[in-house]
């Protein structure tokens, strides 16, 4: 089976979750399918991003003349050339890791993955092209693939009460959640940021209103009110910056908080092995994986039940009833210090498996 992969939207470090997912799907398919062969279409400006691929021997990059960067160009590009290139490379199956599957005339069948229903749930924060745009890519992805995966059940759901007719052809499969040891001394990140190690609580978040950051930072001035020193360290892309610092500047905590932005998978990872706490106040997502990311570190992580949570977290953490309560998130703050540390397998979303599982879909459509 040759599978082509639509890399054209990927402008590395700025996709966020969605990005980190599409690359642990593609160490995925290099280390664990031994039998299919992968055609990635890249774009100019992202192609070095993926040339690691061009040393595995089922894996090679097609380079198509866009550029990621360019957003309206590349989305007219991709929905006027990107199918006839996947005939010409002799494609089976095109997997499409975002929302907006492009236009499609061959007879190759698409399978496609949507991660949320944001704009449907939070229109105030899209322009009105936007949330058509986006709407009308969801229904033509749900109407034309072949297979349509949600990346929780969820989303499954939210996505089929919208669009009665994908159910049939709508499945759930779990973000790949890959963990590995940082290799970094606590002393690295001490002196970067200026942080002790386990004095410190970490959230890795944008500062999207959805994600509820405001409540986080009146806990922290809550918290310097009462005298503690302990910080927030944030590590994050995209959003309100600006609405961000002013809150800052209005509760008096930019001495409390430090804003590290994009961060490399092993700064990151050596921020959650060093953290105290790990907060993640969002009140709605597609998946979620940073709560698991740390629980997987043996962190102890409150958060809200909000959306998908409860469920991708299995109940494993510590939770706030109410999210936008500081008193109650204080509550649960001091109650989570108390417990022990304790590693969470989360063995659904190991990378082998979810590979497995995405390859059984893309060959089902063949059948």
């Amino acid at each position: 089976m040759r599978v082509g992969m639509d890399l054209l939207w990927v402008r590395p470090g700025i996709c966020g979750g969605t990005e980190s997912v599409a690359r642990n799907l593609l160490d995925g398919f290099a280390a664990y399918d031994g039998e299919n062969r992968y055609l990635l279409f890249v774009a100019k400006d992202n192609a070095d991003s993926f040339r690691k691929y061009e040393n595995s021997a089922n894996m090679e990059l097609v380079i198509c003349p866009v550029l990621c960067a360019g957003v309206p160009g590349r989305i007219l590009w991709e929905n006027r050339y990107l199918d006839r290139y996947a005939v010409k490379e002799a494609v089976d199956v095109m997997f499409i890791p975002v929302y907006s599957k492009p236009l499609s005339r061959s007879r190759i069948p698409y399978v496609s993955v949507i991660h949320d229903l944001q704009a449907l749930h939070y229109p105030q924060y899209f322009s009105r092209i936007r949330r058509m745009f986006l709407k009308r890519s969801w229904k033509y992805t749900c109407k034309t693939s072949a297979k349509v995966v949600t990346i929780s059940d969820y989303c499954r759901k939210d996505l089929t009460a919208r669009f009665p007719f994908v159910a049939e052809k709508a499945i759930t499969i779990y973000n790949p959640i890959v963990t590995e040891t940082s290799g970094g001394a606590a002393a690295e990140i001490e002196t970067k940021y200026g942080v002790k190690r386990g004095h410190y609580y970490y959230c890795v978040s944008s500062m999207l209103p959805h994600k509820n950051l405001n409540t986080i930072l009146k806990v922290m001035a809550a918290l310097k009110a009462q005298g503690r020193t302990e910080k927030l360290v944030l590590s994050g892309v995209g959003g309100r910056q600006t609405e961000f610092e002013d809150t800052l500047e209005r509760l008096n905590i930019r001495d409390t908080v430090i804003v590290t932005g994009f961060v490399t998978n092993e700064e990151r990872d050596c921020l959650y092995e060093n953290c105290s706490l790990f907060l993640f106040p969002s009140v709605f997502e597609g998946f979620g994986m940073p709560p698991i990311e740390a629980m997987r570190k043996g962190k102890r992580v409150v958060m809200t039940k909000e959306s998908c949570l409860w469920e991708v977290t299995q109940g494993k953490a510590v939770y706030v009833e109410k999210p936008y309560d500081v008193e109650e998130w204080l509550r649960q703050m001091a109650k989570a210090q108390e417990l022990p540390e304790r590693v969470e397998a989360f063995e659904q979303y190991e990378l082998p498996r979810v590979v497995g599982q995405y390859i059984e879909v893309m060959g089902s459509v063949l059948r």
